[in-house]
């Protein structure tokens, strides 16, 4: 329907029965209504009316289209056979948002003053209107709750992207850290292993027994610290790719430490280190017995490693509440306040050099977190520098411990 002219009584009577709040209204009021519209021409934006400002009139769109907005904020387009500003002609408050031309556009104007006076000789015509208005809203607080839950979706989407954020950030720091030990961990103590070996086999002849036997030890210590590095990462991949199931069962913690003790002795010895344990006879937990065995044997490993000559290790466990804490610590080198903030975490754990030269990369930190964790507990460390280090870690005493972790 076109409206030739903004005067025509016929095609605006068309108008109003085609919107919402005025289609109830009998012929009669709607011939009042139509009559009492005043035709408004504004030009492609030409601001219609301001923000703040005391324009107290409904405002239908015979032609053209308009848009609300706020500065560049638009709130929404208004074209053809549309009506906006319909709750000024009850409410006096000012003007909440500009409305401006966006095109060569054609409305048609009920003020307030000439409503007012309608609804005083017709007062039908206010009932009908405020049926239409109720439709109205509900139509609007149908479109909010719509609106509410596209914001709740929107927000479990957003929620879900940092999640994937995150992981990808955790991701990274394990391809950067996997990357940095193939690149220099692991390269290095090749190097060291193939050029000694080299040596031996073009020169055995010209070294005496005492030389022969001290590069079969360097290439023995740079053999094992390899290994354990690679057993490591072996582990840490297999975590990382979910291939290493928990199978938590009961077992006595006394065995695993004395086995790891047992297998790290000649570690400590060659440091002159002692190894103390005070152990209960019956340290029964519910743990995954190889990724204990992990955790206790990498802690023993950097307690030897940072502990000078005749220096003195100790293991000891006791009960936690519902738990075992299990404690290693030694009178060794100490780690300061800064670095341990970084200690557990893959993407700043720092390295330290061994009180025997000995080499490390922090994977088996991160390890013993990963599978303390796993397993229902939780790991931590008091130290200090020049003053040794105890590293604790706690486990479940049964299996209900570790399910309501």
């Amino acid at each position: 329907m076109t409206i030739k002219s903004t005067g025509d009584i016929h095609a605006r009577l068309k108008l109003l029965k085609s919107i919402s709040i005025f289609k109830d209204l009998d012929s009669t009021l709607l011939v009042d209504l139509a009559e009492a519209l005043t035709p408004k021409s504004i030009k492609t934006n030409e601001v219609l009316f301001s923000k703040g400002e005391k324009d107290y009139s409904l405002y239908l769109v015979v032609s053209g289209k308009v848009k609300v907005h706020s500065g560049d904020h638009i709130f929404a387009h208004f074209s053809k056979n549309q009506y906006f500003g319909e709750y000024s002609l009850v409410d006096s408050t000012p003007r909440s948002a500009t409305v401006t031309a966006v095109e060569p556009t054609e409305l048609l104007r009920l003020e307030q003053r000439v409503f007012y006076t309608l609804i005083e000789k017709l007062p039908h015509i206010s009932q009908g209107m405020l049926k239409a208005l109720v439709l109205r809203l509900r139509d609007y607080n149908k479109l909010e709750a719509e609106l509410t839950q596209k914001n709740i979706e929107i927000e479990n989407q957003a929620k879900e992207l940092e999640k994937q954020r995150a992981e990808l950030e955790a991701l990274n720091s394990t391809k950067d850290k996997f990357f940095a030990i193939i690149a220099h961990d692991l390269k290095n103590p090749f190097s060291t292993v193939l050029g000694l070996s080299e040596l031996l086999a073009r020169e055995f002849e010209t070294f005496d027994s005492e030389s022969l036997k001290n590069f079969i030890k360097q290439i023995y210590k740079y053999s094992n610290s390899t290994f354990n590095l690679l057993e490591n990462l072996l582990q840490w991949s297999m975590v990382q790719t979910g291939r290493m199931p928990l199978k938590p069962q009961f077992v006595n913690l006394k065995d695993i430490i004395k086995d790891s003790v047992e297998l790290l002795d000649g570690n400590a010895v060659s440091k002159g280190i002692n190894i103390e344990m005070s152990l209960c006879e019956e340290c029964i937990a519910f743990v995954d017995t190889n990724q204990i065995t992990a955790v206790v044997r990498n802690l023993l490993t950097n307690a030897i490693k940072f502990t000078a000559v005749d220096g003195i290790v100790s293991v000891s466990v006791k009960p936690y509440n519902e738990f075992w804490l299990v404690t290693i610590a030694d009178n060794g080198i100490g780690i300061s306040e800064y670095d341990q903030k970084k200690l557990f975490k893959i993407d700043s754990n720092p390295t330290t050099i061994g009180t025997s030269q000995e080499k490390g990369t922090g994977l088996g930190l991160i390890l013993c977190h990963e599978f303390v964790e796993r397993n229902g507990g939780k790991i931590w460390v008091e130290s200090a520098l020049g003053k040794g280090s105890s590293f604790m870690f706690t486990v479940p005493k049964s299996d209900k411990n570790l399910e309501s972790v």
